[in-house]
């Protein structure tokens, strides 16, 4: 096909990951030719980026007849309907994390993370994403579930020894932390669908979701989460005020603490833990347990160069890493940070795909199965039991 023309949807830090990537894509013609934001930002954004057209509006992006992919970098609450939207208008769509989530309907008591029941949240969850696959099915068009996990080279790698070996995974361990989004909305149920446990778990969770369907292809069985356990917290409640110097986490009603554990149809588990009061950068991680040998893809923080500084001042405009509160000491550097988190790895897989037409390796099936576990792991932490999928 010719030139594939991408309309960006937001402005904000995942953004700024996108384009990156999307200037680094090899082999396709790939040009970000629209941006739409509310802000007065995106007047700068695309200035800096030398993106042509500028809208203020999600329809008049989508009502440009030129624009071929529409990548949604928004608030999670506007996720659905704009994937929705952007297809049946023919375009193609990638979307980041969540996929959906519950933020709240007419009647409900406020705030709703504080007053509707988990079992309630799930069972609506369920109808929406039903009815947005629907949806985008009939479209023909292309989803792609923008998942880095999935791409960062210490995952793949990680399959590519499964499918090697053939092994049978026992147990994995996933985790995404740091201390706290700057983000308002992160505190929000309504704006996020959740707290840590879905606004940073969904990470190590699809990685999980995803390493467990490896090792069911390679062996040539069927495997599917049969149940979930959990438990979330607001762990950082009791903090002074002094005491928030560098944890960001301030809940109105979310978790800041969170861990689920799902069991497979084969017996075997997989636990999940996101938090808030983590500091030292972002933990991304996965260990995966097999029959044959163990596997640590230790994403963020690595040991690729560690520094040790003493000069806060001189290192002003160096970039270690996301989320670490000083520079001096003892630090992890993340090298290519937007390779070693496979956000480069994502967009190029997604830009193929909508030149060949084939599906993309992060796709509907894994969007859906990520918030379907999530929200049973908030259902079985609010009623305290296992909850059987």
């Amino acid at each position: 096909m010719a030139g594939i023309r991408i309309g960006l949807v937001g402005c904000g830090f995942v953004s700024e990951l996108h384009m990156y990537a999307f200037r680094r894509v090899y082999g396709v013609d790939v040009e970000v030719a629209a941006v739409a934001a509310r802000g007065d930002h995106v007047v700068e954004f695309a200035g800096r980026h030398n993106i042509p057209r500028v809208y203020r509006g999600f329809a008049d992006l989508i009502a440009d007849r030129e624009i071929d992919v529409v990548d949604i970098c928004t608030p999670p609450n506007l996720h659905a309907e704009m994937i929705v939207a952007a297809m049946q208008a023919g375009k193609h769509v990638i979307c980041e994390k969540p996929f959906a989530g519950y933020f709240g309907r007419d009647g409900d008591q406020q705030p709703i993370g504080k007053h509707v029941p988990k079992a309630l949240m799930y069972e609506r969850v369920l109808e929406e994403m039903d009815k947005t696959r629907t949806a985008i099915e009939r479209t023909g068009k292309l989803f792609m579930y923008a998942e880095d996990w999935i791409y960062a080279p210490a995952v793949t790698k990680t399959a590519e020894i499964i499918k090697a070996t053939k092994d049978k995974i026992l147990f994995m361990k996933g985790e995404e932390s740091h201390s706290g989004s700057h983000a308002a909305h992160a505190a929000q149920w309504a704006m996020t669908g959740g707290g840590s446990l879905i606004r940073m778990g969904c990470h190590p969770l699809s990685a999980v979701l995803y390493l467990k369907q490896v090792e069911a292809k390679a062996r040539g069985e069927s495997i599917r989460v049969a149940s979930v356990t959990g438990d979330v917290g607001n762990v950082t409640a009791g903090l002074k005020p002094e005491e928030r110097t560098y944890i960001k986490a301030d809940p109105v009603d979310v978790e800041d603490w969170g861990t689920l554990t799902a069991t497979f149809s084969d017996g075997t588990k997989a636990t999940v833990f996101s938090g808030d009061m983590i500091m030292g950068g972002v933990r991304n991680l996965v260990e995966t347990y097999t029959s044959g040998g163990s596997l640590f893809a230790n994403i963020t923080p690595n040991n690729h160069l560690m520094s040790y500084q003493t000069s806060e001042e001189k290192l002003a405009s160096v970039y270690i890493t996301e989320k670490v509160d000083r520079k001096t000491g003892w630090q992890y550097v993340c090298l290519e940070e937007e390779w070693t988190r496979g956000y480069l790895q994502e967009i190029q897989d997604f830009m193929e795909c909508v030149a060949t037409g084939r599906q993309p390796l992060s796709d509907l099936a894994l969007a859906y199965e990520t918030i379907k576990v999530n929200y049973a792991g908030y259902w079985a932490a609010e009623e305290g039991r296992r909850v059987v999928l």
